[in-house]
């Protein structure tokens, strides 16, 4: 069995209106989370086909509106009414139910921040709500298994309780913004702009807003002239058989055409019955591991530091080591090491160097001393000289000259004491020649 649909051709008085292209019929327990705003999943749409869907109901003065608008071009919906608004107007969720759209809940209270709640009470406003709409009902039938998370503050929690409750989370593929306080023209350029945008998808509306009521004839108009198509969507039941489709079409990014992952057959789980174990690499198969590190290797290990690059083990060849054996190196002979012959002399040579230096440094000495008591002498003798002369400026320079150069005789007479003593042996020899 399939659901029946509401053309444009079944809208008596209205030849134009949008009308419902066809009815899409899902199971909560196949697909659970659904929305691409949130979920990896969204409804199997072809392109340019909408979902409506209406949060917050019901409001007599805007939902009743809204769905005067919406029969007007023979357009079915989603709504999902709170619990406590249904217990102040059952009359208005059997309005939603006699005009055929589908009935969802969307909690009792319609908690703010409801995925920081406890459990316990995400459980309670889930269970309340559905308990509420369905006495609103009042014919002992239930509100769809379809549940919105109020402000789409999903949580883990919420998704898995709606699910053990066979119910389907939905999400949404872009909103409009409705229930901001925004202009009715605002909410019409922001569904047109996002739904070109998308080609397709769950749009979110609120049925509690005068600018939803303003907005919605002309986004249906406009929906109508670019040749877009609605589709409801209601559950399987025992009697209606879910929409027969391909796991392709439920995703909210489809892979692309040119991926051989998106054609490519599934592979069923295989059963492999003896199969052998493959063997494993020995640690001795490869030489940079833990029993060639050096000590300063595996400190740098163990202290967190990085480790130097090693080299590659191409072009040369290195024999492995086999397990266990012990690296022996041959040790030196003692007799390398005996120098002490050698020690010996160098001793000598370093006792003796002090005493030659030491007699070097003596007679230099001497040689200043006799220089420095050879200059102190000159002046007193030239001063001497001067005060005879009766201070002559000439005979005083020149009396002072020849004082510094016995002066410097002196000095190099006495630099050299056996130069003077080897001159005067020759002139002695000369003259007894």
């Amino acid at each position: 069995m399939t659901a029946p649909a509401a053309s444009a051709a079944d809208c008596p008085g209205h030849p134009d209106a949008l009308g419902t292209s066809r009815t899409l019929v899902v199971d909560p327990r196949e697909h659970p989370r659904i929305g691409a705003m949130q979920y990896a999943e969204t409804l199997p749409l072809a392109d340019g086909e909408v979902v409506l869907t209406f949060d917050d109901g019901p409001l007599p003065k805007y939902s009743n509106r809204i769905l005067e608008i919406l029969a007007s071009q023979c357009v079915k919906a989603t709504f999902f009414l709170v619990g406590r608004q249904a217990q102040a107007n059952p009359e208005g969720v059997r309005k939603v139910r006699d005009a055929g759209h589908t009935i969802a809940t969307h909690t009792q209270n319609h908690p703010g921040g409801m995925h920081h709640l406890p459990i316990e009470r995400v459980q309670q406003e889930i269970d309340e709500g559905i308990a509420s709409v369905s006495a609103a009902l009042g014919d002992g039938t239930a509100p769809a298994p379809f549940f919105r998370v109020p402000g789409l503050a999903r949580a883990e929690g919420i998704e898995q309780y709606a699910a053990s409750k066979g119910a389907q989370v939905w999400s949404a593929d872009f909103p409009a913004d409705d229930w901001r306080p925004v202009s009715s023209s605002r909410v019409y350029e922001l569904a047109m702009q996002r739904l070109e945008a998308k080609g397709k998808g769950i749009l979110l509306l609120h049925d509690i807003q005068a600018r939803t009521v303003a907005a919605l004839p002309k986004i249906l108009q406009e929906m109508k002239a670019r040749g877009y198509r609605i589709v409801h969507v209601v559950p399987a039941t025992a009697e209606l058989v879910a929409t027969s489709t391909e796991p392709q079409q439920w995703r909210s990014r489809p892979l692309p055409e040119n991926v051989a992952n998106s054609h490519w057959p599934r592979i069923p789980n295989f059963v492999f019955a003896g199969s052998p174990m493959l063997p494993g690499p020995w640690l001795s198969d490869s030489y940079w591991n833990d029993e060639w590190l050096t000590p300063s290797d595996r400190a740098r290990r163990t202290t967190g530091a990085v480790p130097l690059p090693q080299h590659a083990p191409w072009p040369r060849q290195m024999p492995l080591p086999v397990l266990g054996a012990v690296n022996a190196l041959p040790v030196p002979g003692q007799s390398v090491f005996e120098f002490s012959g050698r020690l010996r002399l160098a001793a000598r040579a370093v006792t003796a160097l002090p005493s030659r230096r030491a007699e070097s440094g003596a007679s230099a000495d001497h040689a200043k001393n006799h220089a420095r008591h050879g200059a102190m002498q000159v002046p007193a003798e030239t001063s001497a000289s001067r005060r005879a002369t009766g201070g002559k400026a000439q005979i005083g320079r020149i009396g002072q000259a020849n004082a510094f150069h016995a002066a410097g005789r002196a000095g190099r007479h006495a630099a050299q004491p056996g130069r003077r003593a080897l001159k005067r042996l020759v002139q002695v020899k000369k003259r007894s020649v």
